[in-house]
């Protein structure tokens, strides 16, 4: 009898705490199980989106092969448009410009670096584009934007290529100084194994000769 009392006193005060707590214990549960629900179907979506756009990748990089810029453009749209959070749709717009440079569309190569830039999460791909318009800057004698695009943080392994290109621009606007100095940087943070680096050498012996080569030298010791 003693043992059934004090069962039904634990009863008693667990309905009694189920009638202060319940409700917010049933909201507890239901926000956390909704959570995780939304999670993994985030997940599974997000698995089904790369999906989708690598398979869209693959026709994009068919039409590359063809040399069939108006599908690769077309290609590439449909992966900016539809999968603009997968890494995959700044691929394929670094992709396309590419082939609107092939094929002289400027204009084209222009909006889909700029996409790159304004939308892509990977900061590696907006590098590679900035560097990119920067030579269609140098090439349009916009100098000054050029080097605008030159501007700011980049990853350590894009130092050498930024260098490059600011000597290119500065030599372009007769500062030879300024060019040579690019360059020198450029040698720099270049890895001994990289082909640039022998026509950064080349753009160094036409400013300095036996001096830009000395200076090298001394740096790489």
């Amino acid at each position: 009898m003693a043992y059934d009392l004090e069962e039904q006193e634990q009863l008693d005060t667990l309905k009694a705490w189920w009638k202060q707590y319940g409700n917010l214990v049933t909201w507890l549960l239901v926000i956390a199980l909704s959570a995780y629900a939304a999670w993994t179907g985030w997940t599974s979506y997000q698995r089904d989106q790369s999906s989708q756009a690598s398979q869209l990748y693959d026709v994009l990089q068919k039409a590359v092969q063809a040399k069939d810029n108006a599908k690769v453009q077309r290609a590439a749209n449909d992966v900016v448009e539809k999968f603009s959070k997968t890494p995959y749709a700044a691929m394929s717009a670094l992709t396309a410009a590419k082939s609107a440079f092939d094929a002289g569309d400027i204009k084209v190569v222009k909006a889909q670096l700029r996409w790159v830039i304004d939308h892509s999460s990977v900061e590696e791909y907006k590098a590679i584009a900035k560097i990119r318009l920067a030579g269609i800057a140098l090439d349009e004698k916009a100098y000054d934007e050029g080097l605008a695009f030159l501007s700011g943080d980049f990853s350590s392994e894009f130092a050498g290529d930024i260098a490059d290109r600011k000597g290119d621009i500065y030599l372009a606007q007769n500062k030879p100084v300024e060019a040579r100095a690019a360059f020198q940087s450029a040698l720099e943070k270049t890895k001994e194994k990289n082909p640039a680096r022998q026509l950064i050498q080349i753009k160094l012996d036409a400013l300095g000769g036996a001096e830009a080569k000395l200076a090298s030298s001394s740096a790489s010791k």
